[in-house]
């Protein structure tokens, strides 16, 4: 992976190898006139304009709540170019970020691509695409054990796992977070492996003072997964595929089976859809997610527990004239779906969308167009996130007031 780093399209040019996936970064500076419903009134403010510098560049991830603070991850920039985990903390009218940790490209990892979550004992945990031995890496990073007597502290990295490019799995890039059992065993995805570069399901235990990896499933037939898995209340993982099935992608389940998993695909999309994102849970068990395309545009799908099967419903049609979302769906407690469109608007920079039940259908109403308040952002590509007050925070890839991409906020 070394040598391909561009700027601003790191590693899509890279990450989606064949096929129409390999369109999307053309797509950066793509520009179309579209009509969309008009956009919600929202106080929309960016709290961080990324240099490429000191504090990162290019975030194709999006932002985790963590006890009131929010953090996240830059594919470029830092101290060494590598990329960066940082936090941004509230303090009176302004939200001050913080570089927590610079990646150096070697065997700590380099250009983090998904989120970090709080795992165990509040450990931050995430994903590296490239770094370690060459294919990625799994870390956690934790506060100095030792009182910090400077302004910023640097955290702690601590590699769990450095994939072998071979059997066990390389590149776990567009991953969404990393997802734990009762346990303590991490589960996440790579995009590539020893068996045709179409990747793998993973889990991580710890064993020995170490950590132990375990495949569950090698994929075939270039299904190749970018998104990572979510559990369902039965212990069962559920996933997708951008290609595969009927080779427009396919929504998978892992079932734990003996002293393996069973998989089995419970969706083939039967049209040009290509699911990028994972897929979520309501309450009710039903899933629901993202495509970048349906032909003519991208859209989203919710799968519902029916008999033994699952039906399918496309619940919003037509995100975008060329490409739709690549994140995973947010809910909220009233059932409300939240997340972005790489491509759209006056300028084609991308939305932040909202997704309404309303009369057995849904209503999409636009909380932003990216590209219309100067340097706002464009390009949104990861999730957004909400606190308990309603508000919306995410990320865009570039743009803002030095075009490395912005950290925002949806006031509503």
């Amino acid at each position: 992976m070394a040598g391909a780093k561009q700027r601003g399209t790191l590693i899509l040019n890279i990450s989606l190898r064949t096929g129409p996936l390999a369109l999307v970064a053309p797509l950066l500076f793509a520009t179309a006139v579209l009509t969309l419903p008009s956009a919600q009134a929202q106080t929309f403010t960016v709290l961080h304009s990324f240099s490429d510098k000191g504090d990162g560049g290019f975030p194709y991830a999006g932002v985790n709540l963590i006890v009131g603070s929010l953090y996240g991850t830059t594919s470029e920039g830092g101290r060494y170019g590598y990329g960066t985990v940082y936090e941004l903390k509230h303090g009176g009218s302004s939200w001050v970020l913080s570089t927590l940790y610079n990646f150096t490209g070697g065997r700590d990892g380099g250009y983090p691509l998904g989120r970090v979550t709080a795992g165990p004992g509040g450990i931050l945990y995430g994903t590296t695409a490239a770094g370690g031995d060459g294919y990625g890496t799994v870390f956690t990073l934790r506060l100095p054990a030792t009182a910090c007597h400077t302004a910023i502290c640097p955290w702690i990295e601590t590699v769990l796992y450095r994939f072998q490019g071979g059997s066990d799995g390389a590149y776990p890039e567009y991953a969404d977070d990393l997802v734990f059992d009762q346990a303590g065993n991490i589960y996440g995805t790579t995009s590539g492996d020893s068996s045709g570069n179409d990747g793998t399901v993973f889990e991580l235990s710890p064993s020995n003072g170490g950590w132990t990896e375990t495949i569950l499933h090698h994929f075939t037939n270039a299904e190749q997964p970018f998104a990572g898995v979510t559990f369902d209340t039965a212990g069962n993982l559920y996933g997708t595929t951008p290609n595969g099935g009927a080779g427009y992608g396919t929504v998978y389940k892992l079932t734990p089976s003996g002293s393996g998993w069973t998989y089995n695909t419970i969706y083939e999309f039967q049209s040009p859809s290509y699911p990028i994102g994972g897929v979520t849970f309501d309450p009710s068990g039903n899933l629901y997610g993202t495509t970048i395309s349906s032909g003519s545009g991208g859209y989203a799908f919710e799968l519902q527990s029916s008999n033994g099967g699952w039906t399918f419903t496309n619940i919003y049609n037509n995100f975008a004239s060329n490409f739709g979302a690549f994140d995973t769906p947010t809910l909220d407690a009233a059932g409300n779906a939240y997340g972005t469109v790489f491509t759209e608007g006056p300028s084609n920079f991308g939305l932040v969308f909202k997704l309404t039940p309303s009369s057995g259908g849904w209503t999409e109403t636009n909380l932003t167009l990216f590209g219309i308040g100067n340097n706002d952002g464009n390009s949104p590509y990861g999730s957004v996130v909400l606190d308990a007050s309603g508000n919306v925070y995410g990320t865009t890839l570039q743009g803002g007031s030095d075009g490395n991409g912005t950290v925002w906020e949806i006031t509503p």
